[in-house]
């Protein structure tokens, strides 16, 4: 199957939401405990399109299979060209390429908008998102142990960054 990356639109954020809402319950990619609603990722959509930052989906035959976007940093006027992205895949796609389909996209669109660094925050178990990023370039720049709680057990947060410009 092909799977085809595009910008998101309003009615992909269902399919996001489920995404994301599995992530937050059976992994430590996002270390909350609630799950998001529907109003929270029009608003994270809202606060991207206000800013040209991408909000992109991967599709494979009609269904959204994987999501990315970023953020900026921190709210300093100094960070201003940072950013720190996010990128997840359904559970059943994982493993199939996908995330090798929006990380690039994502760090053309930094380019694009003059953007200078962008950051992954990954926890330290995850080898798939550490390979991952190695893949297009990121290094690890700090890694913060046990900052994070989940599962009844601490976690260490990795960054890793990529110089784009």
């Amino acid at each position: 199957m092909t799977i085809v990356v595009r910008d998101c639109a309003e009615t992909d954020l269902p399919a996001i939401l489920d995404i994301h809402n599995d992530a937050v319950r059976q992994s430590t990619a996002i270390w909350t405990y609630g799950e998001a609603d529907l109003a929270n990722r029009l608003t994270l959509l809202a606060e991207r399109r206000a800013k040209n930052y991408p909000y992109i989906v991967a599709e494979e035959a009609g269904a959204v299979v994987g999501y990315a976007y970023f953020s900026d940093f921190r709210s300093g006027e100094g960070y201003h060209r940072t950013v720190e992205h996010s990128v997840y895949v359904r559970q059943d796609r994982r493993g199939r390429g996908i995330a090798k389909l929006l990380l690039p996209r994502l760090i053309a669109a930094g380019k694009e908008l003059g953007k200078h660094v962008m950051i992954g925050g990954i926890e330290a178990t995850n080898a798939a998102s550490i390979r991952l990023h190695q893949t297009f370039g990121f290094v690890e720049t700090g890694r913060l142990r046990e900052v994070g709680f989940k599962f009844d057990r601490y976690l260490d947060l990795v960054f890793m960054q990529k110089i784009l410009q």
